[in-house]
């Protein structure tokens, strides 16, 4: 008997915005690292040491290997989540300022949305999709009102970013629903370990990487934090409230990055930062909705 909770969109947002707070200090943490340390060491040791952390977790667990089937969703998952996501924006964080990658990466809840609806044929109501291109079309007001959004190396790494990552939040949640989120993210890390670890080696040996104690303590952030514990609320609030409707939350992780920046990073933020924040969340709130079922299921 399957112990689904009282109130589902209620524990699938709170989970996804819970998520969302873990991965808004990502790029600024990234932004940081990437001053002292290489950013291929800091993309593939994060994935290597998440990896390595995810195995003695299933060990403990004594978790079972994933079914055949799971393997093409496990496999989009370390596409874009495990590899994807990491490595292209620790490549971009070298080149462009955190906040400004924020605004960009605060397309993905829309992106996620269409691979729902375009794999898993996760269907919504058309004010949904009204409320979720009026969310992304402020995000990119946002971006344009100062006119720094030159579309650069580091812009076109954040985009593969975003379309990498869609790709990897959908297949998760769909396959949260049958592992749970936490199984789905330690499996991922831990089937990519055998390309991960031989490049982290590599990379480690033939530029030792040197940093002192703060710029270690980023590094260890987005390996903890970004990229195991925070994915365990992701998947499981997506998994649980619907891909589409907890994804669009991730629309205000740009508006918790820059407040980060600003807290922890003394960058200065405009008061306009922080209405544009009130008019996503008026869309996400807005935009709720109960999808209507998917093709195959109406046919059953």
């Amino acid at each position: 008997m399957s112990r689904t909770p009282a109130h589902p969109e209620a524990t699938g947002l709170a989970l996804g915005l819970l998520g969302v707070l873990a991965f808004s200090l990502t790029l600024p943490m990234t932004r940081f690292a990437v001053q002292q340390l290489d950013p291929w060491f800091l993309a593939f040791a994060r994935m290597a040491g998440a990896g390595l952390i995810s195995a003695l977790l299933l060990l403990a667990l004594r978790a079972r290997w994933p079914q055949r089937a799971d393997l093409p969703l496990l496999a989009a998952c370390i596409g874009g989540i495990v590899i994807g996501f990491p490595l292209l924006t620790s490549l971009a964080m070298k080149t462009v300022p955190a906040n400004h990658g924020a605004v960009v990466i605060g397309t993905l809840p829309l992106a996620t949305a269409l691979v729902a609806a375009l794999w898993f044929g996760e269907r919504q109501p058309p004010r949904f999709w009204i409320c979720a291109a009026a969310g992304a079309l402020l995000v990119a007001i946002f971006t344009l009102r100062d006119g720094g959004a030159e579309l650069a190396a580091g812009d076109w790494a954040l985009l593969g970013a975003v379309a990498t990552s869609a790709v990897g939040y959908a297949a998760g949640a769909r396959l949260a629903q049958r592992l749970g989120g936490i199984r789905v993210i330690l499996w991922a890390l831990v089937l990519a370990l055998p390309l991960t670890a031989p490049v982290a080696l590599a990379l480690t040996l033939t530029t030792a990487p040197r940093a002192d104690a703060l710029h270690w303590g980023a590094f260890g952030y987005v390996t903890l934090i970004s990229q195991l514990a925070g994915f365990f609320a992701w998947y499981n609030g997506l998994a649980i409230g619907g891909i589409a409707r907890v994804g669009q939350v991730q629309l205000l992780q740009v508006f918790f990055t820059i407040g980060f920046a600003g807290l922890l990073f003394g960058e200065a933020v405009a008061p306009s930062t922080w209405l544009f924040a009130l008019a996503v969340a008026a869309t996400i709130a807005l935009g709720r909705g109960r999808p209507r079922p998917a093709l195959v299921e109406e046919t059953k």
